[in-house]
Parts: structure tokens; C-alpha cells; sequence
């Protein structure tokens, strides 16, 4: 295993600052130009083939540019996890950050856009005439509910995969980290209760992956306390989950959630008052991943769990997208498939779950490191396997 907390300290704003200089992505060719035959085979008068050869069958353009391996890292802003709405040019250096991920672990070539509109069509319609230049949509940094229909509408219109990463990478952590605690405390997953807390969008995927594994006891709350098919103030959104989970028809707020709840997922922000906790079950687990400060402090949260995981670097099981996002669209795009399915992110969490679960399972270690060099290729190869057999899920 490799260690991902070697740091001992924070490091200083000076040398953050600096790094970034420049911003943290460049262009490299991949092709020599040497020579007056290497400029003639890479640009003109050689390239008009390949343009011909594409004109003729468009799919020549995913294997003879890069838009076969480039992912477009589409942002408005206005969600940037820990820092809110900042605007599309404060997002710029995250979204930079992620595609200087998706090479770095995925070998996959990323181009950060920043769109300086929130208007649900506009988005829409840029990203559709940008896409002959890409063969991925990874979306990020978009607030709810606008992120659930951009998603949607994408991937009804495209004809590449579509992910908004905020929902569906989180979403697949927290289940692979939840197969593992379910097991060092010795409970069955289908039987546990499981408390959601944050109906946003990692809360909303959250619930919906939990669902499709089978966990039958999923209560989902909000701002205003426990989403039940008898509250009359729900979106659409809210509403369809009210009607899938809550299955005991519980109302009130998060100390009526938690009694005897098994699971606590933290997705909201929102402190969650150490008295709450005392409801738990016994053996109970809490993934309190607000970054940087948990809905509890991994200390506090310890007292009444026997398995604490955050979304923070410095502490253990840190629950990050960065263990599913990079493997998940190598493993589309090797499949060569037009969809990230619920079956696609089900074998995700499963497969990262097998990593952690080989190397032995403790209370400190329910998920692998995000430097792990298994992840991206275990993660890559079940997605694949999955897209190329067609599943949904």
C-alpha cells in the first residue's frame, strides 16, 4: 500500500501559490517535429488523410485524434467543493487540478472548461457543439438541483459518457467504504439503517447507489429535517426519493433519524451535535465528509463508532472521488461505451472495496489510498467488463 498522509503539516500559502504559476496543464505533442517530413506527416500536406479518412467514417476521429482519450472537465462554478459558489474563473484552478488528475492516474488526456453562465440550456447547447472535440463529459463543480437535469439532458443528447462526478464519484466511495464497515462490524448491508445527511448532490447519488445495492433503510435529510413523503415543500428531486426511501415513515430532524440508526453519511456541511450521536446503534459507522470540516470531528465521532471514515487527507479512510473518477471514465472509454451505467458504478465500488478488503480490513483501513497504483487499473477493468457485456443495472 502506498501512504497518502506523508505530509506533517500544512503546507504554506507561498509555496501553494507558486506551484500554480503558469497553471498546472500544458500541451506536449506526441508526434517528432524534427524534420521537414515529420512537419509534412503531422500537419499539412499529410494530416488531409487522416481529415479525409474521418470525413468518411466519423469514428476514424476516435482513434486518430485525441478526442478518444480527452475528457472535458465542464464547470459553471458554483458548487466548488469547500469553497461554494466562487464563479467559473476561482474554478479554474480546481478544474485544472482534476484533469491534472485524470492524466496522472488514468492517462487520460482532460481540457478544464469554465462556463461563465448558469443557464441550464446554455450549458447544454456549449457542451453539444463542443463535442466533436471530445469523448467525455465529466461534470464538476455544478450546484443542485441544476445538476441533476444538466446531467440528464447530456446524456440523453450526447453520444459519449456524461458523469457529474460531485454525485456519482462520491457515491461509489461511500459504498465501497460501506461494504467494508459493514463487514468488520459484522452486519449485513441490506439489513442496516443508513441516514443520509445532505440531500444534495453527492446525498441524492448517495441514496441512490445504496438503494441499488440493496440496502433496504435509507432515510434522506435536508436543511428542514427528514425527507418524507409527507412533507409538501419537496422538488421533484426530493420527492421521487421520499417516495424509495424512509421506509418506517419517520419525520422530525436529525435526533429522530439517528435513533438506532447503524450509519451516519455526512454530506451536507452542517454540524451534527455530539448529543445526536448518542442515538446510534451500537457498532454503528459515520462518514462525516464535509471537507474540510466534517459534519464531526473524527475524535468526536469516534466515541460512538466503531468505523469513522472523513473526506480530509490527514485522517484514515478518507472517502474521495479521486479513488473513482480517473478509473471509471479509462474504463468507459476502453469499452468504447456510450453510457456510465448504475451497473458501471456498482462494480466500481466493488472493486475498489476488493482492494482494500485483500490487504486486510481494520478500523483504520476500510478503502484503499488515493495514490494506490491498483486503484485506477481494478476500478478501469470491472467498469470495462461491465460496459462491454452491455449491463445496466
Amino acid at each position: 500500500m502506498s501512504d497518502e498522509n506523508q505530509q506533517t503539516g500544512p503546507v504554506p500559502h507561498e509555496e501553494i501559490l507558486r506551484s500554480h504559476e503558469g497553471g498546472k496543464l500544458s500541451v506536449v505533442p506526441t508526434s517528432p517535429l524534427r524534420t521537414l517530413r515529420d512537419l509534412s506527416v503531422a500537419y499539412t500536406p499529410g494530416v488531409a488523410e487522416v481529415s479525409r479518412a474521418v470525413a468518411a467514417d466519423p469514428a476514424t476521429a476516435s482513434t486518430h485524434t485525441w478526442a478518444g482519450r480527452l475528457v472535458a472537465v465542464v464547470s459553471d462554478g458554483s458548487a466548488v467543493p469547500g469553497l461554494g459558489d466562487v464563479g467559473p474563473a476561482a474554478a479554474l484552478p480546481v478544474m485544472e487540478g482534476r484533469a491534472a488528475l485524470f492524466k496522472a492516474f488514468a492517462d487520460l488526456d482532460a481540457i478544464p472548461l469554465v462556463l461563465d453562465t448558469r443557464d441550464v440550456d446554455e450549458i447544454v447547447r456549449t457542451v453539444q457543439v463542443l463535442r466533436p472535440s471530445f469523448g467525455a463529459v465529466d461534470l464538476a463543480a455544478v450546484s443542485a438541483p441544476r445538476c441533476f437535469e444538466i446531467e440528464q439532458r447530456l446524456i440523453e443528447e450526447l453520444d459519449v459518457p456524461v458523469m457529474h462526478d460531485d454525485q456519482h464519484g462520491t457515491a461509489v466511495v461511500v459504498l465501497a467504504a460501506l461494504l467494508n464497515a459493514a463487514q468488520l462490524v459484522g452486519k449485513d448491508l441490506s439489513g442496516l439503517r443508513v441516514v443520509v445527511a445532505g440531500a444534495g448532490a453527492a446525498g441524492i447519488a448517495t441514496t441512490e447507489i445504496l438503494l441499488a445495492q440493496g440496502v433496504e433503510d435509507v432515510v434522506l435529510m435536508d436543511s428542514r429535517g427528514i425527507v418524507s413523503r409527507e412533507r409538501d415543500d419537496l422538488d421533484a428531486i426530493k420527492a421521487d426519493c421520499a417516495a424509495r426511501t424512509n421506509p418506517r415513515g419517520l419525520i422530525g430532524g436529525p435526533k429522530d433519524a439517528l435513533e438506532g440508526a447503524d450509519v451516519l453519511v455526512g454530506v451536507s456541511g452542517e454540524r451534527i451535535p455530539e448529543e445526536f450521536l448518542t442515538e446510534l446503534a451500537e457498532d454503528a459507522v459515520v462518514f462525516a465528509l464535509a471537507d474540510p470540516d466534517p459534519e464531526v470531528v473524527p475524535d468526536v465521532a469516534a466515541k460512538h463508532a466503531s468505523v469513522v471514515a472523513t473526506g480530509r487527507s490527514d485522517s484514515p479512510n478518507r472517502i474521495t472521488d479521486v479513488l473513482a473518477f480517473p478509473g471509471i471514465f479509462r474504463g468507459v472509454l476502453d469499452a468504447g461505451a456510450r453510457r456510465i451505467t448504475p451497473a458501471m458504478k456498482l462494480e466500481a465500488a466493488r472493486a475498489l472495496a476488493a482492494i482494500a478488503a485483500a490487504d486486510g480490513l481494520t478500523a483504520e483501513h476500510i478503502v484503499p489510498s488515493a495514490l494506490d497504483p491498483r486503484v485506477v487499473p481494478a476500478v478501469a477493468d470491472a467498469v470495462a467488463a461491465c460496459g462491454r457485456t452491455g449491463a445496466t443495472g
